[in-house]
């Protein structure tokens, strides 16, 4: 493993949806009065990043709260948790495996309290968590070797809280489409997205990679841009 995850990540909020049907391709879920985000805060950096050719740093996350109803609470990606999940996310995309980024994906428990289909469960294994597997190893064979994270951007002035009946959900949650993983290999800075972030209980979780509506079978890496490219589209649950 030769690439090394930098543990700067410079933030701006942010807050949004995620499903079975939903993502950048869907259109933009309805808001309720009193249901728009807080005011985005200033970016602020985390510790310094690790050196370049070290190996890729995994930070232990707290478990999730997954048996815990959900809240309100607007998720700020200013938190030592947040960072402490991109930071796994990274270790992923350049090692290739998605397992490094386990604690950084919506939980299994707190996915069975949201869908309102049947067999959640079985939904979250076969479909939700494998198309994660896929969309780590496509970033991964994108991205290379000697990359190293530079900052997370998650545009939060485009978070939505998504109602219970909307995109077969049963529980509400905040949803943001379209963050960006900023980094620099060979001296070039590049970016690709994070299709879709949901809450639970306060914290942001990675539900959809590489995509939310996919073309075919196989992974997909969201909007791969030179620089830091662009957040978003919103919408989507």
């Amino acid at each position: 493993m030769t690439a090394a995850v930098a543990m700067i990540i410079a933030v701006i909020f942010a807050a949004g949806c995620g499903g079975p049907a939903g993502g950048h391709a869907a259109a933009a879920a309805p808001q309720r009065p009193g249901t728009t985000p807080p005011a985005t805060r200033t970016p602020s950096a985390s510790p310094r990043p690790s050196a370049p050719g070290s190996s890729p740093t995994v930070i232990p996350v707290p478990p999730p709260p997954g048996n815990l109803p959900q809240t309100r609470t607007f998720p700020t990606a200013d938190s030592r948790v947040f960072r402490a999940e991109m930071t796994d996310l990274w270790a992923a995309v350049v090692t290739g495996h998605a397992r490094l980024a386990a604690q950084a994906f919506f939980p299994l428990a707190s996915y069975e309290q949201v869908k309102a289909i049947a067999n959640p469960a079985a939904d979250w294994q076969g479909r939700l968590f494998a198309e994660f597997r896929l969309d780590v190893g496509a970033a991964n064979h994108l991205v290379g070797g000697g990359a190293r994270l530079l900052r997370v951007i998650v545009p939060s002035a485009q978070a939505a809280w998504i109602d219970p009946g909307v995109c077969y959900n049963s529980v509400g949650y905040w949803h943001v489409a379209g963050a960006r993983l900023v980094y620099q290999r060979h001296g070039h800075v590049r970016s690709i997205g994070i299709a879709s972030l949901i809450s639970w209980r306060g914290r942001w979780y990675v539900v959809h990679f590489g995509a939310v509506l996919r073309p075919g079978p196989g992974g997909i890496v969201d909007a791969p841009a030179a620089g830091p490219g662009v957040p978003g589209p919103p919408g989507g649950c």
